[in-house]
């Protein structure tokens, strides 16, 4: 059985209430989303850039869906510069259906099975929107807790607007509250940045080994932007990250780098393309995954430089640590190239801690137990250097200790200092 199915009836069964507790603007795309459905099938483990991932498996248990919950937002949030727009989706599309419209869905594929399911079922988010010129100084920090005591997915949409010559940032952390429930996070994440202008976007997934997680993030980037985007996975039960990345104007870079810890029998599935359009435009990929346990990993990358973008530089690595011989990592670096005037490199690199080094360390009177974990911790700084937020930089260093020091549950807390922070938290 399609598990698309169930999905399409509770759709079909629950349609005026969806719509009656969301926006007209989210609302004029469930329909065509719903047709793609109808037709489509999920991929299977083993498709090509699926090695280790099958979504059909991921989505058919009988998750509940709360149909009646929507985004809160903390009454004491801090106030925010004139023309910044932060918080519920749901609530600016009923105030600015102009905005949203000219952005919502234009960036993400609705043809992708994962974000059709969620342009069909979600009924609210988070939106962030900076005009231009205005430079938000401290970062936002958004926290979606589940912790529902059934079986819960949860559906939610996230849209970063920046216009010309803003700057913000933006962290999401994903954590469970609870280590036996079955929960799944569905998420599609579109950001725009505007000419000039400067974007920070960080993830943190700190979940359990019963959580799924699907995020799909699709980001358009204008002439000379400068965006990071920076994806840690802690702690996690099955997951898969997708990155759409599109440069549509001259003179803009990206950095889009990513790490995981995994251990026992976590899975996670990392794609990405980047897409050179347009001329004079740079990229920056690193990927680096710790592999422990009976852990599986899959990190497709592909870089594509079209036919008109003269200038273009790419670079794409992936470097995985296998610490035990049950661990597997799959890696597939790919370079689409179309233009002779370009600079492009990828590689893939796969081992285990240098014995050479860890010798070295022992002689200098370090136990092997704890030079073990300098090592590994080590092999994790490139990703955590290129934070640019000095709290978030600080923090992630404290919790990859942690977690390669055999740290069994997520942090208690994920508040930065210096920031505005909204949580979203599924509890009953």
């Amino acid at each position: 059985m399609n598990a698309l199915n169930q999905y399409i009836e509770l759709y079909d069964a629950s349609r005026r209430d969806i719509d009656s507790h969301s926006a007209e603007v989210l609302n004029a795309l469930r329909p065509e989303a719903a047709d793609i459905l109808r037709t489509a099938t999920l991929p299977r483990q083993g498709a090509d850039n699926y090695e280790n991932c099958d979504l059909e498996q991921m989505l058919a248990p009988d998750f509940g869906i709360d149909l009646n919950d929507l985004f809160p937002i903390p009454a004491n949030m801090p106030p925010m510069p004139e023309g910044v727009l932060l918080g519920s989706l749901r609530t600016i599309a009923q105030s600015h259906p102009e905005l949203v419209s000219k952005y919502y869905g234009h960036a993400a594929d609705i043809h992708n099975p994962v974000v059709a399911l969620n342009t069909m079922l979600v009924r609210d988010g988070l939106m962030l929107y900076v005009p231009k010129g205005v430079t938000l100084k401290s970062p936002i920090q958004l926290i979606n807790v589940l912790n529902d005591v059934r079986p819960l997915m949860s559906i939610r949409r996230i849209l970063v607007v920046l216009d010309e010559g803003s700057e913000a940032g933006l962290m999401v952390c994903d954590r469970t509250q609870r280590d036996n429930v079955d929960y799944l996070a569905l998420q599609t994440v579109e950001l725009f940045v505007g000419p000039g202008a400067t974007l920070h976007y960080y993830d943190l997934e700190e979940s359990s080994e019963h959580t799924g997680r699907i995020s799909s993030l699709y980001l358009r980037q204008e002439r000379d932007s400068r965006v990071t985007v920076n994806g840690h996975t802690l702690f996690n039960g099955t997951t898969r990250n997708e990155y759409h990345c599109r440069f549509m104007g001259e003179n803009a870079s990206l950095k889009l780098y990513g790490m995981a810890i995994e251990d026992c029998q976590r899975h996670i599935s990392t794609y990405s393309r980047i897409e050179h359009g347009v001329p004079r435009c740079h990229s920056d990929e690193l990927f680096k995954i710790s592999a422990d346990g009976e852990s599986r990993c899959a990190f497709t990358g592909r870089i594509v430089v079209e036919e008109g973008a003269v200038g273009t530089e790419a670079y794409q690595a992936c470097r995985n640590l296998l610490a035990s011989n049950q661990a597997r990592v799959e890696a597939r670096p790919e370079l689409e190239i179309y233009n002779d005037d370009v600079k492009c490199s990828h590689g893939c690199a796969t081992g285990q801690l240098d014995e050479t080094q860890l010798f070295y360390m022992r002689t200098r009177g370090i136990p092997e137990p704890q030079a073990r974990l300098l090592l590994r911790q080590a092999f994790m700084n490139d990703v955590i250097d290129a934070i640019e937020m000095p709290g978030l930089r600080d923090r992630l260093r404290l919790l990859v200790e942690k977690r390669f020091a055999g740290a069994q549950a997520p942090c208690s807390s994920c508040a930065l200092a210096d920031s505005n922070n909204l949580s979203n938290k599924k509890c009953q």
